[in-house]
């Protein structure tokens, strides 16, 4: 008996060659609708489905495939006589591939002005269902979803007269995988519509990738980057590169973090340098050039390889002085011509232009753990509240370095402190183990003098060993969350100094 290929195909990219490729080896081809269509214009013998199931396709075409005549012949299992006897009885005959592509639901829902009514009219029942069926048999059948196999698939069968098993069991992993993608992209689509924001009690996420990597942190570990499907606007994700090397993995979660901390300068002209994830330089101004330069003069030994991202156009003013040094990234908005030509004269930098930088509606962030995935909400609030604590209070220019050295210590990696003096980040006191160190750490690398500078700490003072540390330094005003029972220590020690500090009500401890 000659072999069967079920044929249904949304993308119809090489199947016509596909089919008449098993055509000329001697298989019968049965195929629905628009592929069935297209293969007989091509000249190929086709088998209509309704010839096999003995009823018309209906409801249009929400219902052709799914009938016994169909699955019975993709689930029967050929060494099993008792199935095989079935068959005969039924005078089912069996299906041997299954050439099965989805509706384009996730292009669907990516049009613009799509309606609800045109995105649930591309949900696939069939189709998933054929593909289940024969990826369960798949030691029998073989099932083809992408049409990326289809030379291997004709290859194994002119060479062996049959697909091999390894290449079967491989062929029905990909069906799982896709399926399973398929039907997050739905999940997520009417837990969207409906407005749901609460955590799923099962978790599925679908990514697609966007580039293998050259390697991950270090060279010898290997790495992809994948990308959401939907709500990238203003990410990553969505950059468009318009020279240098491929972005590496640690380009990409350097290029991330800066982009997340200037979300937080919405309406700032405001230039971020990040390295090793952490800024090295924060500075908002009234124009691109002195927010780059007020940036570069905070730390200009921690900038050199760095990542810069910024949310106004970069002139070409700008752009010389960047090019005096070596930079990995520069991310922002747009770009002059005069700036392009600059950046152009250095091989080796990454430009990215990216739409959206200030885009700040991301409800949650994953990390991946061993055996597991944290899921939480991003920190997008700034502060419960702005509350005197001492007898002084800041004064409106002290108020609005406050303000902003918090932004910045909300982005560094706990135990943090910030420095700010002019809307300026001076000195960063990241990743410490201990919040006096990372204090210490901040006056002692300061390329700027502390004297009247403000400090923002990411948690409270456990002790008052901070607010002398600040005093010696010539600091003149706090911002932290407060909430340690010892806080009454660290207020009296401010009073005593004539420090303001304020405290906010919330904590952003950044672990990761």
């Amino acid at each position: 008996m000659a072999k069967r290929a079920l044929i249904s195909v949304s993308d119809k990219s090489g199947i016509d060659v596909f089919a008449k490729q098993l055509a000329e080896l001697g298989v019968e081809i049965i195929s629905t609708g628009g592929t069935a269509k297209l293969l007989k214009e091509k000249g190929i013998d086709v088998i209509g489905i309704s010839d096999i199931t003995g009823f018309p396709e209906c409801l249009d075409g929400r219902v052709k495939t799914l009938h016994p005549n169909v699955h019975a012949g993709l689930l029967a299992m050929r060494d099993n006589p008792e199935h095989m006897k079935q068959l005969e009885e039924l005078k089912v005959q069996t299906i041997d591939f299954v050439v099965v592509n989805l509706y384009p639901f996730k292009n669907t829902i990516l049009k613009e002005g799509v309606t609800f009514a045109e995105a649930i009219e591309n949900i696939d029942i069939g189709g998933p269902t054929m593909l289940r069926s024969a990826a369960k048999n798949f030691k029998d059948v073989a099932v083809i979803t992408d049409p990326r196999d289809y030379d291997k698939v004709i290859e194994e069968l002119k060479e062996n007269g049959e697909v091999t098993y390894d290449t079967k069991l491989y062929l029905a992993n990909k069906v799982f995988a896709l399926t399973s993608y398929y039907d997050t992209l739905i999940s997520d689509y009417l837990k969207k519509v409906r407005g749901d924001e609460s955590f799923p009690e099962n978790l599925t996420l679908a990514y697609d990738k966007a580039q293998d990597l050259r390697y991950g942190e270090n060279p010898h570990q290997n790495a992809v980057f994948y990308k959401e499907i939907t709500g990238t606007y203003g990410s990553l994700s969505t950059a468009k590169q318009l020279w240098g090397k491929e972005l590496s993995y640690n380009n990409i979660n350097d290029t991330n973090g800066a982009l997340e901390i200037l979300k937080d300068f919405a309406g700032e002209t405001t230039v971020v340098a990040v390295k090793h994830s952490n800024p090295c330089g924060v500075a908002s101004a009234d124009n691109i050039y002195d927010a780059f330069l007020n940036c570069y003069n905070a730390d200009p030994t921690s900038i050199f390889g760095g990542i810069i991202a910024t949310n106004a156009v970069i002139d070409e003013a700008t752009a010389e002085k960047m090019n005096e040094i070596f930079l990995e990234v520069v991310v922002a908005p747009g770009y002059t011509e005069g700036a392009l030509k600059v950046f152009e004269r250095k091989k080796n930098i990454r430009l990215l232009e990216l739409e959206g930088i200030e885009f700040n509606d991301y409800r949650y962030e994953t990390k991946k753990v061993l055996g597991g995935v944290l899921l939480q909400e991003r920190d997008r609030k700034l502060y419960e509240k702005l509350e005197v604590v001492t007898d002084r209070a800041p004064s409106e220019k002290e108020m609005e370095d406050l303000i902003f050295g918090w932004k910045a210590v909300k982005n560094t990696k706990s135990n943090a402190i910030s420095l700010a003096k002019d809307k300026i980040l001076i000195a960063n006191g990241p990743g410490q183990t201990s919040r006096i160190w990372a204090l210490e750490n901040a006056i002692k690398q300061a390329n700027m003098p502390t004297q009247g500078a403000v400090l923002a700490s990411d948690a409270f003072f456990p002790f008052d060993d901070c607010v002398e540390a600040a005093h010696a330094a010539g600091i003149t005003a706090i911002i932290q969350p407060g909430g340690s029972t010892n806080d009454q220590a660290s207020i009296d020690k401010c009073n005593e100094y004539g420090i303001a500090m304020i405290f906010t009500g919330t904590r952003h401890f950044k672990h990761s």
